[in-house]
């Protein structure tokens, strides 16, 4: 069965159905909240900044309607460039300055593998930036600047008071900062909508506002010039269109604070093990069962002293069946770290019961 999986590895790997997520380059398993697939990635920077959280994303109240040239013009100073430099050339995105002191937002997505990152202001004066604390889990990071000169930060709405079909407005940078602080108009679409990137579930909110790469971490703005969203996605397919995705700033606030108080978010459960899919077609042309496929294993972690090895496959878990790492990480993520989940393992021809007391990510 051990031949058969890291056959089944290597013709995965060629065909590129291991995307590349959150293992770090020296080949560990991520603490991302999420038990991932197999790639490689350089760590992040962790902040020692600590923060009341009170101070840094203040929400205020509506007051009057804004057109939409007075809401680029309120917003867009707040809206950055973030560049990331990484190991194969670099990456443009988009940020939003929360506190005058420079701690900025921005899409996880946006900083992953990168060596260092630098933030390109509305004044067009570049500074170097520090990741405070990045999650895969949520699609959030935090940066922080130090900037010689006056910066302003956004103004924050309340995503909860959303109504379908109001005004939003998107500022950001698509395509890279030739096109920096591009703004888009239209409506928000829809509300608490689920959508699976990369093997994670996230709750966001659509518009047909324009969203396109370059605009991820941008803002979302509602008719008072308030940020209600971090622009994050946009699906691309020949039979839709303007449907672009971003994160309600309600739900990105408390992680944005446990980033910059801990540098991760706290209480997350953790397995510790990296894998792939085994789908249908796959599991009958090896004999084999659907499930998880065990790459790796991180050393001394919950699954690691559970007695999980590299080979297994997880065929379900606290009674479910598990046919992905979505649905493994869907179920793990109901329980608090030192509970104890019951998973089933493929080994050997053979379904063995094995019990993983969970651990807690720590960064």
């Amino acid at each position: 069965i051990s031949i058969s999986g890291y056959k089944i590895y290597d013709e995965f790997s060629e065909r590129n159905f291991i995307r590349a997520e959150e293992m770090h380059s020296d080949s560990t398993v991520s603490q991302t909240g999420e038990e991932e697939k197999v790639s490689e990635k350089q760590p992040t920077t962790k902040g020692e900044t600590t923060k009341d959280i009170k101070t840094i994303i203040s929400q205020s109240v509506k007051k009057a309607e804004l057109s939409i040239p007075e809401i680029v013009e309120k917003v867009t100073p707040s809206v950055v460039g973030v560049s990331s430099t990484l190991s194969k050339g670099k990456a443009t995105g988009s940020g939003i300055i929360m506190t005058d002191d420079g701690y900025i937002v921005t899409n996880a997505h946006v900083v992953e593998g990168a060596e260092n990152v630098t933030i390109l202001l509305d004044s067009k004066n570049e500074y170097d930036a520090e990741i405070i604390g990045s999650d895969a889990q949520t699609d959030i990071a935090v940066l922080k600047i130090s900037a010689d000169e006056k910066i302003t930060p956004a103004e924050f709405g309340n995503s909860d008071d959303l109504v379908v079909g109001e005004t939003a407005v998107a500022i950001g940078n698509p395509l890279g900062f030739e096109f920096y602080s591009t703004v888009t108009s239209g409506i928000i679409s829809g509300l608490d909508r689920e959508l699976t990137i990369e093997d994670k579930l996230l709750r966001l909110i659509q518009t047909d506002a324009a969203i396109n790469g370059g605009n991820s971490g941008g803002a979302l703005v509602n008719s008072f010039g308030q940020v209600i969203g971090i622009s994050s996605a946009k699906i691309v397919t020949i039979d839709a269109e303007g449907m672009g995705f971003a994160i309600p700033i309600n739900d990105a606030v408390p992680i944005i604070h446990e980033l910059i108080n801990n540098g991760y978010v706290t209480g997350r459960p953790l397995i510790g093990i990296a894998g792939f899919d085994i789908d249908e077609r796959t599991a009958y042309y090896y004999n084999m069962k659907e499930g998880v496929y065990v790459a790796q294993i991180k050393e001394d972690s919950p699954a690691s002293i559970a007695g999980i090895k590299v080979g297994d496959i997880i065929i379900s878990a606290n009674g479910e069946e598990i046919k992905t790492m979505t649905d493994l990480n869907k179920i793990k993520n109901n329980f608090k770290p030192s509970d104890t989940v019951s998973v089933v393992v493929f080994r050997e021809g053979k379904d063995i019961p094995i019990n993983i007391t969970l651990g807690e990510v720590t960064q």
